[in-house]
């Protein structure tokens, strides 16, 4: 608008002062500034037109998606409560009987039916269905029920609590619908979506929105990697699939932060980077098999990658290596920073673990790793997840130290050796050995970082202490060679990990 504005003086200027060679060329002048006015005019129109804008409708979109989606009925028998319980009373009371009538303390439980309801959706003609793992988990019976009311029993083929995933399996019917997978890893924040479930039990419902984000990590599970989206997602559409533009399927509405359980417009959904090898798996093996290292891991903090030497907070601090794993069989060990693997950029903490899973099973990769201040690589040999047999190692062997407690008050923590006394007083195993913290200075940082009375410091600066003069002996070189902070290795009620404490005055 305010291009053309300028265009029409430009034009209402040159038709005044017309006659004249000073208004001839003031005219063809004119005339240029209109024809560069027009084209950058139409420049912006066409670059208009050419981005992707909202679409004047959904219909033609949702016509085409409904019938592949589907509400999926389960069906639990739980056990009733007992009703309340007959009041004692006195024998040879004269309400003894009346009691008895009333209270039927005998009365079995009652068993009864619970039904709930969610969402899923069509893969092939063959009757596969995927949906949340939540949704028919402890179910006794489970039904499909198609767009047009069609009720088809469905059966269990596999399902992945780790990733919320499971696949179902009904009888072939000319009326199913599949849809089709997309490649979530080609969406961006900012485009458009449609989701289509179940909420509250009503059926096939359609809600738009945006991808609001990626990647998200919501402390679901260990392979976290959401799409989050505004499109409205309720109780009910669990399970249900989001399309991208193409009527493609790139993801599964799986949770929702909400502080009523209604939509609020922060959803989540599986991408279907994460889902489709998971749905091939439980379709072919009926369970997931994943690739197993038998490390414990923690972010890379800036304290703890500048105590390290290593330039940028990336990649996994290795915490623990368990017993005869993997990681113990290659030679990797504590405080190594795992920068690739196989290949791929660690860039966080969280994408090893799902880089690790999908690793072909007795596959030998290289991991590239930080270790006393440079890169080195390793062989690793990707063993098999299996939950029943991997137990972290934790044996450290004793030893009783120098007695008494010491305050360093450079990390605002009082230390003792590990005694008979202190294993007592912190409940420690015979096999722990290092420092014992039994104080921690509230003010301190390493009350902000969470270490408490009873926390075993193993290592300072990677080296094994037995001692609190141990301790303060590596603050104290730390400290002349200029360096800020330390890094300790601590082992606490949930398990091994490294924090970073900063080097104060004596």
């Amino acid at each position: 608008m305010e291009i053309a504005l300028v265009t029409q003086s430009l034009v209402d200027g040159a038709v005044t002062r017309r006659g004249s060679p000073d208004a001839i060329h003031g005219n063809w002048m004119l005339a240029a500034l209109f024809l560069f006015a027009t084209v950058i005019a139409s420049g912006i129109a066409s670059g208009s037109a050419s981005a992707k804008g909202a679409p004047d409708s959904f219909a033609d979109l949702a016509e085409k998606l409904l019938p592949s989606v589907v509400n999926i009925s389960t069906t639990q028998a739980i056990e009733g409560k007992r009703g309340p319980e007959m009041p004692q009373v006195p024998p040879g009371s004269p309400f003894e009987d009346f009691f008895k009538d009333f209270f039927d303390r005998n009365q079995p439980q009652r068993r009864r039916k619970a039904t709930s309801l969610g969402s899923g959706f069509v893969i092939d003609r063959a009757g596969y269905v995927v949906t949340n793992n939540h949704v028919i988990a402890d179910a006794d019976e489970i039904t499909v029920i198609l767009h047009d009311d069609t009720r088809l029993k469905a059966k269990i083929v596999g399902r992945d609590p780790r990733t919320d995933l499971a696949v179902l399996k009904v009888e072939p019917s000319d009326r199913l619908v599949p849809t089709t997978f997309g490649d979530s890893t080609v969406s961006r924040v900012g485009d458009w979506i449609v989701a289509i479930g179940n909420p509250f039990g009503l059926g096939g419902t359609v809600t738009a929105g945006i991808i609001s984000a990626r990647g998200r990590d919501i402390n679901a599970g260990p392979y976290d990697d959401f799409i989050q989206t505004d499109a409205s997602i309720n109780r009910g559409n669990s399970g249900g699939p989001m399309f991208n533009m193409k009527g493609q399927v790139i993801g599964i509405n799986t949770a929702i932060i909400s502080p009523s359980g209604g939509s609020i417009g922060i959803g989540f959904s599986i991408p279907t980077s994460t889902a489709k090898p998971v749905i091939d798996q439980l379709i072919k093996h009926g369970e997931v098999r994943r690739g197993w290292l038998g490390v414990h891991i923690q972010a890379v903090t800036d304290e703890i990658a500048e105590t390290l030497g290593l330039k940028d907070a990336t990649g996994a601090l290795v915490a623990s290596v368990m017993k005869n794993g993997p990681a113990e069989t290659a030679g990797l060990k504590a405080g190594d920073i795992i920068l690739e693997f196989a290949g791929r950029t660690v860039g966080q903490m969280r994408q090893l673990p799902r880089i690790v899973a999908a690793t072909e099973i007795g596959k030998p990769v290289e991991v590239l790793v930080w270790r006393d201040g440079k890169q080195i690589t390793k062989s690793v040999t990707v063993g098999e997840l299996d939950d029943e047999k991997i137990q972290a190692s934790s044996g450290r062997g004793g030893g009783a130290g120098e007695k008494g407690e010491v305050k360093v008050g450079s990390l605002g923590l009082t230390l003792s050796a590990i005694n008979d006394a202190m294993r007592k007083r912190f409940d420690l195993g015979d096999e722990v050995k290092g420092v014992v913290v039994t104080a921690v200075d509230e003010n301190a940082t390493a009350a902000e970082k969470n270490i408490r009375p009873g926390d075993v410091i193993v290592e300072v600066s990677q080296t094994e202490v037995a001692s609190p003069g141990d301790v303060s002996r590596m603050v104290s070189q730390a400290r002349e060679a200029k360096k800020r902070s330390v890094l300790l290795r601590i082992e606490g009620k949930g398990g091994l990990r490294f924090d970073t404490l900063p080097i104060g005055e004596s």
